[in-house]
């Protein structure tokens, strides 16, 4: 009986560690969609904030 226990422990954790993963990516945004147009709103603002505050760029 204290054998079986035993081995209840990791299957426990094991279902667990499924339902936990499960979970945690139902909660995911859609990917690298949503990061391309962040990153693309980034070197917009740079570019942007560069250009307007860097008049020497403009001189050579």
């Amino acid at each position: 009986m204290g054998a079986l226990l035993w081995l209840l422990i990791p299957v426990v954790a094991a279902l667990v560690a499924v339902f936990w993963s499960t979970w945690a990516m139902s909660n995911r945004k859609s990917g690298d969609i949503a990061e391309l147009a962040g990153y693309a709103r980034f070197r917009a603002a740079m570019e942007k904030e560069h250009s307007a505050s860097d008049p020497a760029s403009d001189a050579a």
